[in-house]
């Protein structure tokens, strides 16, 4: 096994010279393009990693997933999905078409930036600090790690750049769907991409949805088999926004990507992966990231298909 992830990052650094870094967030713009590690975390609670696997990085998109479980946990799925939709979109991650061409305007799905942030104003919480620390003790929970907090620095930048997400908001606050103070939520929102991270900690989230629910250090149900089976069909269809079905066909993973450079990866009763190479492609995904995680599942026939 580490051999295989040794090759796997070995045969693979090469594809990062054809990404670039996530340059909108400027605090991005100085990630190393170079960097690419992998780390797998089973859930006999087990342990390999290869590469530049303990660099840290900011957790950004991959953060929906946690907020979605979130919001199914405080609300249940018919209000969530009342509200937020959970189909594929053929459009970029910070895109507004949809949402006005959709009678219903309801965010396609809950891993575009517009149905996160519906899902966020959904967690329990009156104000935004009561919400950002909702998602933020499960995400310490589910890494086994009590030490993870902001970026500063990230988090500025992401607040000081984002007017696409502004925009977005307010026109989901003018069609009913937000209901508490949109730079409340929005400032939630850009706390949560900011949470700084490494690739265990990525990992072992991603063994807890893979053990449906179940931490696999110490066996305790965290979340319930059914929401971990609604997150892992939604990172299947959603999860690298509008490249998931190409994914699906070279990797057949359930997985979430983040511009950060991270995707975790969700291999069901087996483990949980996750990769970080911040160079990127056209979509927003890890370039390098993908091709070490189709290497990986090809190698141990994981796809689900």
């Amino acid at each position: 096994m580490q051999k295989i992830l040794q090759e796997a990052i070995d045969n693979n650094r090469r594809w990062s010279a054809n990404g670039a870094v996530a340059s909108y967030i400027p605090e991005l713009a100085k990630e190393n393009p170079d960097a690419l590690g992998v780390c797998t975390y089973t859930i006999e609670n087990s342990t390999l990693c290869a590469g530049d696997s303990q660099i840290k990085f900011t957790i950004q998109s991959v953060s929906k997933v946690i907020t979605l479980i979130c919001a199914l946990i405080d609300k249940g799925k018919e209000t969530v999905f009342s509200s937020v939709g959970m189909e594929p979109s053929a459009d970029p991650f910070n895109s507004m078409l949809k949402l006005e061409t959709r009678e219903s305007h309801k965010p396609l799905n809950p891993f575009i930036n517009a149905g996160a942030i519906v899902c966020t104003s959904m967690v329990n919480g009156d104000n935004g600090i009561e919400k950002f620390n909702r998602i933020h003790n499960m995400i310490k929970i589910m890494s086994d790690n009590q030490n993870l907090d902001i970026n500063q620095s990230v988090y500025r930048s992401e607040k000081l750049t984002g007017n696409t997400n502004r925009a977005i908001a307010y026109y989901l606050k003018g069609a009913g769907l937000i209901e508490k103070d949109v730079e409340d939520i929005l400032d939630t929102y850009f706390k949560l991409c900011s949470i700084e991270v490494t690739a265990l900690d990525v990992a072992k989230m991603a063994s807890v949805i893979a053990n449906n629910g179940l931490t696999p250090w110490s066996n305790e149900r965290i979340i319930s088999k059914e929401i971990c089976q609604i997150v892992k069909a939604i990172m299947t269809t959603c999860g690298l926004y509008d490249s998931s079905g190409q994914f699906s066909v070279d990797v057949g993973l359930p997985s979430k990507s983040g511009v950060g450079g991270c995707i975790m990866a969700v291999s069901p009763q087996k483990m949980g992966i996750a990769v970080i190479g911040p160079a990127l492609d056209s979509h927003g995904n890890s370039m390098a990231g993908k091709k070490v995680l189709e290497y990986i599942s090809n190698k141990l026939n994981l796809s689900i298909f």
